[in-house]
């Protein structure tokens, strides 16, 4: 069977490549032609764009390129119909998939979302968009399920692809080094400059420990060394968050995914969050979730503490790390809390199969 995938970002390109490979094993015969990366490319796929050619974040961003993403658009409408694959699988990236997935249902294609986009927390109109346009959605999230049930829309829920990626990156990945306290200012400039200062002047309140900077790939030396003049206890790791984490007794991190990933890997944690004051305003106005950090989302309960906006200060920070290294209770707690969430999550075997079994179940459907 032929099936058209389009994944927009460097998460959606990885966690695409376990659903191909997951598809292949079920139907040995499967064409894939996607929008992606070089994971999916290696998982047999023919790339009709790659996600770096479609990356773009903001709002001046967005704005500033509308018109090449208007021709990716209407590029994607015309090769998908011409391609007429048995199914279409949506990852993620709603702002360029909503779209595709309306055009692909009106041209009588069978529709599927792997990853379901955030309605939950900000834009819930679009779930009328979601019903009419896509035959099958894939949720990685329990409180999701609940959530599409509240707008009569029954989905499915496969777990969460993290752990899959997770458990076969430990595989490569082994705990060497030094032990340290992890530092994940976040991937974007705008980002790290807001909360990486505040994650190392705390470190000072810790001269007997050992700090380490995770480096995302898009960030280059020399802005990452800008910020370490003057603390000669921290290093810089580039590449490698997840080598990183295994290493460390305790991490602060920018909120998003990195949440999940670091409580996956068992790593006791502080979130900190911190934007312009009109971002803030503006989000605290849009976004309808409680907590902005995946893990307490998922647990539906404060897990782990999070630092937001004005309560983003070194003494805030050193003081809650300072609980995580010196108070076993605290520690101990939160680590029982991640088993939880673990088994939550990756219940019933890898996210990937049984979104894959799915699939092919809805590709081969008359």
């Amino acid at each position: 069977m032929r099936y058209y995938v389009i994944a927009g970002e460097a998460s959606g390109d990885l966690h695409g490549s376990n659903l191909l490979r997951s598809i292949k094993r079920l139907d040995p015969e499967a064409e894939f032609r996607c929008w992606g990366g070089d994971l999916m490319a290696a998982a047999g796929a023919t790339i009709v764009k790659h996600y770096r050619d479609l990356a773009f974040m903001g709002f001046a961003e967005v704005v500033a390129n509308l018109r090449t993403i208007l021709r990716n658009m209407d590029f994607c409408r015309k090769d998908m119909t011409s391609y007429r694959p048995d199914v279409v699988v949506f990852i993620d990236y709603p702002g360029f998939n909503i779209p595709m997935a309306e055009h692909a249902k009106k041209k009588g294609l069978k529709t599927t979302y792997y990853i379901s986009p955030q309605l939950w927390a900000w834009k819930e109109g679009r779930v009328h968009k979601i019903k009419r346009s896509i035959d099958r959605m894939l949720v990685i999230l329990p409180f999701e399920k609940e959530f599409y049930r509240k707008w009569d829309y029954e989905v499915e829920y496969v777990g969460h692809p993290l752990l899959q990626a997770l458990d076969e990156k430990g595989s490569e990945t082994k705990d060497s080094g030094d032990r340290v306290i992890a530092l994940l200012p976040g991937s974007r400039k705008q980002e790290v400059r807001m909360k990486l200062p505040i994650m190392l002047e705390s470190s000072k309140s810790f001269p007997d420990r050992r700090f380490a900077v995770a480096q995302a790939p898009g960030l280059d030396d020399a802005f990452i060394a800008s910020f370490l003049e003057g603390y000669p206890n921290v290093e810089v790791v580039k590449g490698d968050t997840y080598g990183l984490l295994r290493r460390a007794d305790a991490a602060l991190v920018t909120s998003g995914t990195a949440t999940l990933e670091t409580a996956l890997l068992g790593v006791p944690e502080v979130v900190c969050y911190k934007g312009s004051n009109l971002s803030y305003q503006i989000a605290k106005r849009l976004v309808k979730v409680r907590y902005i950090s995946l893990v307490n989302l998922i647990m539906d309960r404060e897990v782990v503490k999070e630092l937001i906006q004005n309560d983003l200060t070194s003494d805030n920070v050193a003081r809650e790390l300072n609980a995580l290294l010196s108070d076993g209770d605290v520690r101990k707690r939160m680590l029982a809390d991640y088993s939880e969430l673990r088994d939550l999550l990756g219940k019933g075997g890898h996210a990937s199969d049984k979104a894959a079994a799915s699939i092919v179940e809805l590709a081969g459907r008359p």
